[in-house]
């Protein structure tokens, strides 16, 4: 990578830390799930993304999805 691009990558990345929102997302069954940050819906593939407590990535499927609250 170009210095240019890693500098880019590095401030991207201090933004996205610095507006973190933790959410709640609620399945249709029910269920809770806790997230780090405001879930990233990717239209591509109809699934939200997005990081839990424990630092793992997930992926879920929109139509599971009820509602997504901010904490």
């Amino acid at each position: 990578m170009t210095k240019t691009a890693l500098t880019a990558t590095a401030l991207l990345f201090g933004l996205l830390v610095g507006c973190a929102t933790p959410s709640l997302i609620v399945l249709d069954d029910g269920s809770e799930i806790q997230t780090l940050d405001t879930p990233v819906y990717d239209r591509q593939s109809g699934f939200y993304e997005f990081e839990q407590p424990d630092g793992k990535l997930h992926r879920i499927n929109k139509d599971r999805v009820q509602t997504i609250k901010q904490l």
